[in-house]
């Protein structure tokens, strides 16, 4: 059963029936404490945080230690003192425990993916795919260590008395800060990254799917990963920024918005040059051209608005529509999205279920009413949700809406359900308002011409871009498939997360030169 956000589907029994069993399985695993893992050693007598399950306020998915900088010290200083045993190990000896720990993981693929749900409240096909990404991660990068010959490539000489090489080598200790909204995968795939070429890691995951991180650190070890290698310190944004401005940390990867990745984009390099691969985000468009079949342009629409209820980076938030088919789009749009079922999403028939807090619901309920003060149109959708079952979480609908150019819908990034559409004359004007933001993450088009394809490829300015998509206009990305990684203010280190080039950004070039006598 090939499991992946595009191919999946809930026809499948036997995935249902391994997921709900799972349910049942991991729920009495829900509201235990948890502690700071430093070097194997699980700290617990600290300040606690409550994870509480979007789905359901009164469901404690976790009790999580907050990480005091004593803690993140301690990790720190316990990666530095192995960095030089775990790079000795040898890439072929690391690619194996890789590749063991992504068996260990794929066993526990149900399981893993139930509680994911149960965490930040992912429909089973996005947890299942969550986890089985992580895996992926694992074989991916295992495959390209080996293609490389663990980065050591023979040069050219002077003569028959030098002999020169090329060898990547790892920085040291790589500090990694992962959000909620793919708390295995982002997680797991820059540590894997990292640890793969011979970094130690520390993980400072979001407080708000913190559990995942710490299963994630479970299947490393379990599958045979040095204590000292993998280090995870649960706290909240203060302990993060002091992990990533840590002296003795080498690299950083940030997954999370645009002001913070910009603030350690800045200063993590204040004292010393060293790697900081930020994603931060996106507000992503899609063009609709005449020629689109359009059924296909709603499908693909309404997918990546609010897949996760619209909590992705690469969330479809804008759609411009060549005016002749504009009506048509918006008519089919509206009725894919009021087809939409919204509710609880461990149900097998829930597409859509909460978003992750308060906070969120905030803001949706915001970006309503900044559309209807500025003169724009609610199509569908609009409100927060709070019949029966969905008082107790945090609920709203799938939205579409219509608004002035000049409303702030248009620029900011809102993580949530919402998605604006608006009319243009032209392929031409579709491009440029699409690239006219800070943002280059990912972006879709829908279009039957080649000549517009063409066009459109060569003059987009994102990372990851889509053509005729239904499966997610901008949404998807698989490793191996989809490389995934942004332009401009989305993304660091031009290179993308499941690509041929990722693992480069954690190893630094020596030259090695013998003289032979």
């Amino acid at each position: 059963m090939k499991i992946t956000y595009a191919t999946m589907s809930t026809d499948n029994e036997e995935m249902n029936q391994a997921y709900e069993q799972a349910l049942e399985k991991m729920k009495p695993r829900l509201g235990e404490q948890h502690g700071v893992i430093v070097d194997g050693e699980h700290r617990t007598e600290r300040e606690i945080f409550e994870e509480v399950s979007p789905i359901d306020s009164g469901m404690v998915i976790g009790r999580y230690a907050q990480a005091t900088t004593g803690d993140v010290d301690d990790a720190v200083r316990a990666a530095k003192a192995f960095s030089p045993e775990w790079e000795a190990w040898g890439w072929e000896r690391r690619r194996d425990l890789m590749l063991a720990a992504a068996d260990h993981m794929d066993t526990q693929l149900f399981e893993l993916g139930a509680l994911l749900s149960y965490e930040v409240g992912k429909n089973r096909l996005e947890a299942l795919g969550d986890v089985a990404e992580t895996v992926e991660f694992l074989r991916y990068y295992a495959r390209q260590i080996t293609e490389h010959d663990g980065f050591v490539t023979p040069l050219s000489s002077h003569g028959a008395t030098d002999a020169n090489m090329s060898v990547l080598r790892p920085f040291g200790v790589w500090a990694v800060i992962s959000p909620f909204n793919f708390p295995m995968a982002l997680a797991g795939g820059p540590s894997i990254g990292a640890l793969l070429t011979g970094n130690t890691v520390v993980i400072k995951p979001s407080n708000q799917g913190a559990l995942m991180a710490l299963e994630f650190h479970r299947v490393m070890t379990e599958a045979g990963l040095p204590t000292a290698a993998l280090h995870v310190v649960t706290g909240g944004d203060e302990i993060g920024d002091y992990l990533a401005h840590h002296p003795d940390v080498d690299g950083l990867t940030f997954t999370g918005s645009y002001p913070v990745g910009m603030h350690l984009y800045r200063t993590v390099n204040e004292k010393r040059p060293k790697p900081v691969v930020c994603e931060m985000g996106g507000k992503n468009p899609v063009v609709v051209t005449a020629s689109a079949d359009l059924d296909v342009a709603a499908q693909g629409i309404a997918r990546g608005a609010f897949g996760l209820s619209g909590q992705k980076c690469s969330a479809t938030s804008r759609v411009y529509v060549e005016d002749d088919v504009y009506d048509q789009l918006v008519e089919k749009l509206v009725d894919v999205t009021e087809s939409i079922r919204v509710g609880n999403p461990l149900d097998q028939e829930t597409y859509m279920g909460p978003v992750v807090d308060e906070a969120a619901v905030d803001r949706f309920q915001k970006a309503v009413d900044e559309v209807k003060n500025s003169g724009g149109q609610v199509y569908a959708g609009g409100h927060v949700l709070t019949d029966g079952d969905m008082a107790k979480g945090t609920f709203v609908e799938p939205t579409v809406v219509s608004a002035p150019l000049d409303s702030w819908v248009w620029t900011e990034e809102l993580f949530v359900p919402l998605v604006a559409v608006t009319k243009v004359r032209s392929l031409e004007e579709g491009l440029a308002l699409s690239n006219d933001t800070e943002f280059g993450l990912t972006a879709g088009l829908f279009s039957g011409d080649e000549e517009e394809i063409d066009q459109w490829f060569r003059e987009i300015q994102a990372g990851v871009t889509y053509v005729n998509r239904a499966a997610g206009a901008t949404t998807g990305a698989w490793p191996d498939i989809n490389p995934f990684g942004g332009w401009k203010g989305s993304g660091t280190s031009g290179t993308g997360g499941g690509g041929p080039w990722y693992l480069r950004q954690y190893l630094r070039e020596q030259s090695r030169t013998v003289i032979k006598s």
